[in-house]
């Protein structure tokens, strides 16, 4: 049986993912949909051009929504990145654009009855996940977003760097937000065996934290916009669902004591969310949480 994805939005995040996933034969069949006809047949036709030289056959389909009817997996990378060139580096900057392509996507994917996962890159992704589950009407756990797991793999890269090992060797999450009231939960980040409290001082994580956050900001301030970071994030977990690969991610996903979406740790499969995962976070940690929570039950209720 083919494996098939889609993405739509094939701007520098939306065509990483795409060669990522193709060069690495992730699926069978890919759709390619953006409102730039002649940027979205180019990139098809360089992928067609790579072909010869990758190991995995890719079928590419553009610019059908009828073929998303039967994908398991549809990717939103849409977006206006010329919007997130502000002094603040305010994610919602987007909001006003992208939560009117969200409407109207939904109701195509509505309409070609697609029953896969949908996972959300665009910013601001929690919101945008919201307003696809609303829209679509599709089960929450099969609506989900690429959120802090993005953030949570800058934290690895800043803790590895500290303490001298491989981000794959620490262990952790970012929480709440993909925006300005995410948090790292200290709490539950283990290096070297250990819990990264009895390693450190205070100090020194408020140090990480900010080295965490201004990566991003580099990233996107010295070539205006983010990719490969975003991107592998979304490959990862557009893999752990078309493998049913169970596997613990910090995703946007709805998070129902608070009742929003939000990046929390769920297990990952075929059918979206498996469960959720029940942190032991401390008291101040759940009150960030849930600030976080409503900064961003704030900004969807002001968009439906």
């Amino acid at each position: 049986m083919s494996r098939k994805v889609a993405i739509i939005g094939m701007g520098n995040v939306g065509a990483a993912v795409a060669h990522g996933l193709i060069a690495q034969g992730a699926f069978d069949d890919y759709v390619l949909i953006d409102t730039n006809e002649d940027k979205v047949r180019a990139d098809a036709l360089d992928f067609q051009d790579a072909a010869a030289n990758l190991n995995h056959h890719a079928n590419i389909t553009v610019n059908d929504y009828e073929a998303l009817a039967d994908a398991d997996v549809l990717i939103s990378a849409l977006g206006n990145i010329k919007l997130q060139d502000n002094p603040n580096a305010d994610r919602f900057a987007e909001l006003p654009f992208t939560s009117k392509e969200v409407i109207d996507i939904s109701e195509k994917i509505k309409s070609v009855g697609f029953s896969g996962v949908l996972i959300a890159i665009t910013n601001p992704v929690d919101v945008v996940t919201s307003l696809f589950q609303h829209y679509t009407g599709l089960p929450k756990e099969r609506v989900i977003g690429t959120g802090t797991l993005l953030d949570t793999a800058r934290m690895k890269r800043a803790v590895g760097v500290r303490f001298g090992v491989d981000p794959r060797s620490v262990y952790g999450y970012n929480l709440g937000e993909h925006g300005n009231s995410q948090f790292t939960a200290w709490s539950q980040v283990r290096v070297k065996g250990k819990p990264i409290h009895t390693l450190t001082s205070d100090k020194v994580l408020e140090e990480i934290a900010t080295e965490a956050m201004k990566g991003g900001h580099t990233v996107f301030y010295g070539k205006k916009y983010t990719s490969y970071g975003i991107a592998s994030a979304a490959i990862r977990l557009a893999l752990a669902v078309v493998s049913d690969a169970h596997e613990e991610l910090p995703i946007t996903n709805y998070y129902a004591p608070l009742d929003t979406y939000l990046s929390y740790p769920a297990i990952i499969g075929r059918n979206g969310v498996i469960e959720q995962v029940k942190l032991s976070l401390t008291d101040e940690e759940e009150a960030k949480l849930a600030h976080s929570a409503q900064f961003i039950q704030d900004k969807f209720s002001k968009h439906i």
